[in-house]
């Protein structure tokens, strides 16, 4: 599904196509998942935490034909790309990227969604200008940080949408509790029937809502995608 164009490597999707070359962090599994997850019907402003290439956005903008789209980043390669990228789509005129530190925005209005691919590592020394590593480590953005700012940004009965490891689940629930933004859906994903959940899909939201639990695997032990991945993703991998 990944072709190389001269230096740029283009990854297309049914739509669309994302250049990921200049971001630190690549299109992959966890950010085509929340993108096809996050609830969308109704949401009118939708801002994208570390939006990096934009796919979580452009996911977001097929989804929802009315929605407008703000991704925001501290990498000033991924907000050139990320620009790239929706400049290049169908839905031009509904996204914008920002270069920028979430602890410090401000903005005028509030989201109806706020969606993140979070960084999950969260021990250990960040080395000096490694990009990647950056883009993935909590020491520029913590969970906590991440949800008291959302829960600052979202209307009253707005959402918050994220992925993250399974093993960070109590992190989650504890930053929950502390913004008082209730935890009110997990998924947690199972990358091969009979393997142990390494990622958790989370709803955050004050709205009132029934509290709902589940899973979804993503493969076969024979490899084949599970019917339940196919539904939630075929309307974007071009091979589904």
């Amino acid at each position: 599904m990944q072709a190389v164009m001269g230096r740029e490597k283009v990854f297309r999707f049914k739509q669309f196509a994302v250049i990921n070359d200049r971001t630190a962090m690549k299109v992959g599994t966890d950010g085509v998942l929340l993108g096809a997850w996050c609830p969308v019907e109704g949401v009118h402003h939708v801002l994208d935490v570390g939006t990096g290439c934009g796919v979580i956005a452009l996911m977001i903008a097929q989804r929802n034909a009315s929605a407008v789209i703000t991704g925001i980043d501290i990498d000033h390669g991924a907000i050139e790309e990320a620009t790239l990228n929706f400049k290049a789509s169908p839905w031009s005129e509904r996204l914008t990227a920002i270069e920028g530190d979430f602890n410090k925005l401000q903005v005028p209005d509030s989201y109806d969604l706020i969606v993140s691919n979070p960084p999950y590592f969260t021990n250990g020394v960040l080395p000096t200008g490694d990009a990647r590593t950056q883009a993935r480590h909590t020491g520029t953005l913590s969970y906590r940080q991440l949800i008291e700012g959302a829960a600052h940004l979202l209307t009253d009965d707005g959402t918050l949408a994220l992925i993250t490891p399974t093993d960070a689940e109590g992190d989650i629930i504890e930053a929950a509790t502390f913004a008082s933004l209730p935890v009110r859906r997990l998924t947690r994903v199972i990358p091969v029937e009979g393997a142990a959940p390494k990622r958790t899909l989370w709803i955050l939201s004050r709205r009132d809502m029934t509290y709902r639990e589940d899973t979804l695997t993503i493969a076969y032990r024979d490899g084949a995608f599970t019917s339940d991945y196919i539904a939630l993703t075929g309307a974007f991998y071009l091979k589904m």
